[in-house]
């Protein structure tokens, strides 16, 4: 298969020619969400980008076999120094329910936003606590090459003598020497040799809610070494794609390379790809810093920041305005340009099914077509993808108003232009749909045109006056053309 595809390494800080390890078939791991609390605007944008990613290499022809995992288990409130409660038990507690009560209940949340925002649910939705036997042997296999040790019924990887034999902080830039000489030592580190070795396996307090049987104790995984096991189970010891936020990069992606590479002696991932952050007044949204807004808020308008609701697709369009390793401000100014972006790109679709074919044409489709595979090849360039899109709009505008012209041809290329790239990659749909059978509202409202038409021939313009005025109380624009009349949606 033809590809010119280039996306990004992380790892090499380069863009570089995607080549899978075994085409047609491609492997992706991407982290998915620790589920303790409703998904917010900072966990649509992975999802969407991922998304993005995914949709373009199957179109490309390839067989992507796409692992997103839940963590429900292990991940401590402290992830830098792997200390701290564990963050579904804390909600546990706070909500008075069972954690596994807790994860289903945010990961119900998480699913069902996942297809208001219209992503295809991954191949494999791995979960840690279904994969304990596993991360057992990983962490034998750790202790075994020595760079691993046991102290007091936890196990921790030993970042000190890893890194005298491998790069540890390649992948975040971060020098262990530096980090050591910054680091300030906190109560509960005393079983480790140095502040930067972390959990594999952590003895639990009698109390702890959540905990397995072990040979060194009754206790739970680390965060870092469930993604290394689950994602080296289900993709092989080697695969293509890690993806996540770019604020996993250290530590928790930076310890995955550390584990894996220890553990198998070399590294399992080919291309790492990042997505930056959705911002709100330059700071990082996140639930831990409490300025987030969750997607089910974005949606009814119901936050404080919000001055009205914004669809699932307005979201989406949103994200996708701004490239995936660019920072993405949150406003809604900009919510409201995206709003009105993405029904600009869904009212031409609509003109392209009415418009009249012309016997001759002054428009260049196939050019169009091919600066949009050049965006998407170009590291998913979706601004860019985007731009040629409304470049597309105008002409289809243009078209209906009699300035440019297209043929059949030309308006069957256009259909196929819009199908392939405006919904089957960027995913996005027309909302307007649930506003009616749209196949009835057609066919009334050429009803209603044909009688006001009939009005106009007659000279009965105050007829005609009176229907253009009730649809558009009704929220519907008329306008008149040459040969007839056109309604859209305001």
């Amino acid at each position: 298969m033809q590809n010119n595809f280039s996306i990004y390494n992380s790892l090499t800080r380069r863009k570089e020619k995607f080549e899978p390890l075994n085409p047609p078939f491609v492997g992706m791991y991407v982290c998915g969400p620790t589920v303790y609390s409703d998904a917010h605007l900072g966990h649509a944008r992975p999802a969407i980008v991922f998304d993005l990613l995914y949709r373009y290499l199957l179109h490309l022809g390839y067989r992507v076999r796409y692992v997103r995992n839940i963590t429900d288990v292990g991940h401590l409130q402290d992830e830098e120094a792997d200390e701290g409660e564990d963050k579904i038990i804390r909600q546990a507690k706070k909500e008075k329910l069972e954690p596994m009560e807790v994860v289903q209940k945010y990961m119900n949340t998480y699913h069902r936003n996942m297809s208001q925002l219209n992503t295809l649910p991954p191949s494999i939705e791995p979960r840690a606590t279904g994969h304990i036997i596993e991360q057992q042997e990983f962490i034998k296999k750790l202790l075994q090459s020595g760079f691993a040790y046991e102290a007091n019924g936890s196990v921790y990887f030993d970042v000190v003598k890893y890194s005298e034999k491998y790069n540890y902080g390649k992948l975040s830039g971060r020098v262990l020497d530096e980090l050591l000489q910054e680091s300030r030592e906190l109560e509960g580190r005393e079983d480790k040799r140095s502040p930067f070795d972390f959990a594999l396996w952590k003895k639990a307090d009698p109390g702890h809610l959540m905990k397995w049987p072990s040979q060194w104790s009754e206790g739970y995984p680390g965060w870092h070494l469930e993604c290394s096991t689950m994602s080296i189970k289900y993709l092989g010891e080697v695969f293509d794609i890690h993806g996540g936020g770019m604020d996993l990069m250290f530590p928790h992606h930076e310890c995955e390379i550390a584990q894996s590479t220890a553990a198998l002696g070399r590294e399992s991932v080919r291309y790492w790809i990042h997505n930056n952050m959705i911002t709100i007044n330059g700071q990082k949204m996140a639930r831990s810093l409490g300025n987030f807004i969750t997607l089910d808020e974005v949606f009814s308008g119901s936050h404080p920041l919000l001055e009205q609701p914004y669809s699932p697709m307005t979201v989406r369009f949103f994200i996708l305005q701004a490239h995936y390793r660019s920072t993405l401000d949150f406003s809604n100014e900009a919510l409201k340009g995206a709003e009105k972006g993405l029904e600009r790109l869904m009212k031409a679709a609509i003109t392209l099914d009415r418009l009249k074919p012309s016997t001759d044409s002054t428009v260049n489709v196939d050019e169009i077509k091919t600066k949009c595979y050049e965006a998407l090849d170009d590291d998913l360039n979706s601004p860019v993808l985007l731009a040629q899109l409304f470049e597309a709009v105008r002409l289809i505008n243009s078209a209906r108003e009699g300035t440019e012209k297209m043929t059949a041809s030309d308006i069957a290329k256009m259909k196929e232009l819009f199908s392939v790239f405006v919904k089957d990659i960027l995913g996005l749909i027309d909302e307007s749909a649930g506003r009616g059978n749209e196949k009835i509202v057609s066919g009334l409202m050429k009803l209603i045109l044909d009688i006001r038409h009939e009005a106009r021939q007659k000279k009965d313009f105050a007829t005609s006056d009176k229907i253009r005025e009730e649809l558009s109380r009704l929220g519907i624009t008329v306008r008149d053309l040459k040969d007839g009349a056109e309604w859209e949606f305001e």
